[in-house]
């Protein structure tokens, strides 16, 4: 299996841990779950490294891996991963996930109204489903409301399925978990699986979480010995075959994204509420619009009592009556499609390349070159030489 990395990107400590957990060996698969249990006993064993405390049998500290996703706290993804983490009890872990599929909420956060959490059942794991959205889930897991502890050493969104290289992170609610983490000062991974319709199964979310205990392991170890980059968090993307990658990849984030496809629905049947509304959301939601309409009747009637004799002239006399508005609905759909001409350093083409592709994504403000900036400052200036009354 080989290895590809730039030293610009991450630290060489944390580069050597990635490649010692990753060298899988020509035997397959039990040759990884042997390094897994590997890279876990220096986990277990840093955390009890002071021999005094060893010898007196005080207990140790275990690190804390908080777990969330985007699709839903009873997906496969993340219920494999969960109870992989778990059949070793050196690290403690919990889950704060959504209740139900917020995959495309990207960074909402819930304002205005109450989120409801409820216990659920992961073996191995203090796990609580939340009715808000993944970085609701990070937020309140970390606010310290919700668990004992102060915080996390690690966040872990996923194994998530379907990619989310470049541009479809800012629509993917499992980056948005990893990255409210990394605000709120805690190192975080994103992972999916670059699951293809029609061709992956189940098995293949399975494998993929043999992938990233690895990385996993190899990430404790890091923050534990204070090498892991604070600045990003690693988006990691895993092929569609797992188990036959062919070795980790640093990457660049691209400008790819899924195609968008809005297509016209049928408006016999009225589109139900958004399925990640609670029945006393949408009921809420219902009850504001009867009340809404029914404010808007009275001040009508009230407005054509009190002005019987006056005629009014509008632009908008010419509009249809609302029982007479046309109403049409469209459904957006995310369209996969192959990637070409793509430079080889990049997310997306070491993902379809087989390999397992690790991005920095960093919440920093990017460095703009002078260039760039030189460009931008000529063309205000010309803008307001040109027309400097629209300029203040």
């Amino acid at each position: 299996m080989t290895t590809s990395t730039k030293s610009n990107f991450m630290p060489a400590s944390l580069v050597s841990n990635l490649q010692q957990v990753l060298a899988l060996k020509n035997d397959g698969v039990q040759q990884q779950r042997s390094s897994n249990a590997s890279e876990l006993n220096k986990v277990s064993s840093s955390c009890c490294s002071n021999s005094e405390d060893a010898i007196q049998g005080k207990e140790c500290v275990k690190p804390v891996v908080l777990v969330t996703n985007g699709e839903g706290i009873e997906s496969p993804g993340l219920t494999f991963l969960v109870q992989a983490l778990a059949l070793d009890d050196r690290l403690d872990v919990y889950v704060c996930a959504p209740q139900l599929d917020r995959s495309v909420a990207g960074h909402s956060v819930t304002v205005r109204e109450t989120i409801s959490v409820s216990s659920s059942q992961i073996n191995g794991a203090t796990a609580f489903e939340v009715s808000g959205t993944p970085a609701d889930c990070v937020s309140l897991a970390l606010s310290g409301a919700l668990f004992a502890w102060s915080k996390p050493a690690l966040v872990v969104s996923g194994i998530n399925r379907g990619s989310s290289s470049g541009n479809n992170t800012f629509y993917s609610g499992a980056v948005a978990g990893a990255r409210e983490a990394l605000i709120c000062g805690v190192s975080s991974l994103c992972i999916s699986l670059n699951w293809k319709k029609d061709v992956s199964c189940e098995s293949d979310m399975k494998d993929a979480v043999g992938v990233s205990l690895s990385l996993i392991y190899a990430a404790v170890k890091s923050i534990q010995e204070g090498v892991f980059p604070k600045s990003c968090l690693l988006n990691i993307e895993i092929p569609s075959s797992p188990l036959t990658n062919k070795g980790f990849k640093v990457t660049r984030q691209s400008l790819w994204r899924s195609s968008l496809s809005w297509k016209a629905v049928s408006t016999n049947k009225r589109p139900s509420a958004p399925h990640f509304m609670s029945n006393q959301q949408s009921l809420g939601i219902q009850l504001a619009q009867l009340s809404r309409d029914a404010s808007a009747a009275g001040a009508a009637r009230r407005l054509n009592s009190q002005k019987q004799n006056v005629e009014i002239e509008s632009v908008g006399a010419a509009r249809k009556s609302n029982s007479e508005k046309t109403v049409k609905c469209f459904r957006l759909e995310f369209l996969e499609e192959e990637q070409e001409n793509v430079d080889e350093d990049l997310d997306i083409r070491a993902l379809e390349d087989g390999f397992v592709a690790i991005t920095p994504i960093s919440i920093s403000p990017p460095t703009i070159g002078s260039e760039i900036q030189a460009s931008v400052s000529n063309w205000i200036a010309g803008a307001l030489a040109k027309n400097p009354l629209a300029f203040h």
